[in-house]
């Protein structure tokens, strides 16, 4: 009975990880959850399986821009297999974005004790340094929960490359985040084609502009090019990708005022007024000034 119930959340696994590439994060999402409750009463003797499942469903949750339950299902894997790097870069990019500044360095630096040529988060790193540097001053080291110490024994764990890369807990140094490669040739056609977006953004022909902005991104994450993709998503009424993007371009610039303002303006569509507020609020810290910030922010009071 315990293998049948392994081999069904293996096959739900797999099933989730083809929806996860074909960008249906929610049903994804829903396939981890219930390989899981297969899993459930193995106890120990499923726990890497579980771990996985759990990294897996927490990157479903990011890229819909839901970082409490992402940080809750990050920290659950950490505790079934501790030092995963797949979690760790998750749960830091989901404390990075709910402005959790201390805790997304310690789990940065974590993830570099485990592995110090992963570029994702030594770029993490920095930009909670400054970051923090701004928010508590120069003094800002000493406010910091203590970073743990990894074992030599964990840091060999991850060295080995794993053979499935949706469910795996140590990617390559450039597949974090499933980013792509960073060629100069690959940095010059991702211009050319965020170019070619943007021109057809003018025409008007948004969905163009789309698949222009999505084959850009896959040579490389910029966060203009997504601030661009959600405006076409707003344009097309596709609310949930444009909260997406949105929240990938503020894991690369936590304070960029496009996507703030433009996830506000999705997310006041879907009826989350709540986060809208919270979005608008983290922009008006940046622009106090900000005409059209401030004109939402009245809509959203009223609503």
């Amino acid at each position: 009975m315990a293998a049948a119930a392994a081999s069904s959340a293996i096959a739900l696994r797999r099933a989730g990880n083809e929806e996860f590439r074909r960008g249906q994060y929610g049903p994804a999402a829903a396939l981890y959850t219930r390989a899981l409750a297969l899993l459930e009463a193995a106890g120990e003797a499923a726990a890497e399986e579980r771990s996985v499942l759990l990294a897996n469903r927490a990157a479903c949750h990011l890229k819909e821009g839901a970082c409490r339950l992402c940080v809750a299902d990050c920290s659950g894997a950490l505790d079934l297999v501790p030092f995963g790097i797949k979690p760790l870069l998750r749960r830091a990019a989901a404390y990075e974005a709910l402005e959790r500044y201390q805790l997304a360095y310690v789990d940065y630096k974590t993830a570099l004790q485990v592995d110090c040529s992963i570029q994702a988060a030594h770029d993490g790193v920095n930009r909670m340094t400054k970051a923090l540097l701004e928010k508590d001053g120069v003094n800002w080291r000493q406010k910091l929960p203590p970073i743990p110490t990894v074992p030599i024994s964990a840091q060999a764990r991850w060295s080995a490359p794993s053979a499935e890369a949706p469910g795996a807990n140590a990617p390559p140094a450039t597949a974090l985040r499933g980013e792509p490669d960073q060629s100069g040739a690959g940095t010059e056609r991702a211009q050319t084609l965020k170019e070619e977006g943007n021109e057809l953004v003018k025409k008007g022909n948004h969905k163009k502009a789309v698949e222009k902005y999505s084959e850009s991104l896959k040579l490389r994450q910029e966060c203009a090019t997504y601030t661009n993709r959600a405006l076409c998503y707003l344009t097309l009424k596709q609310y949930k990708e444009a909260v997406q993007d949105c929240t990938e371009a503020l894991r690369l610039d936590p304070k960029n005022v496009k996507a703030l303002y433009r996830r506000a303006q999705a997310l006041k569509e879907l009826k989350d007024y709540r986060s809208s507020i919270a979005d608008i609020k983290s922009l008006l810290k940046t622009e106090p000034k900000n005409t059209a910030a401030l004109r939402l922010l009245q809509e959203l009071n009223r609503a």
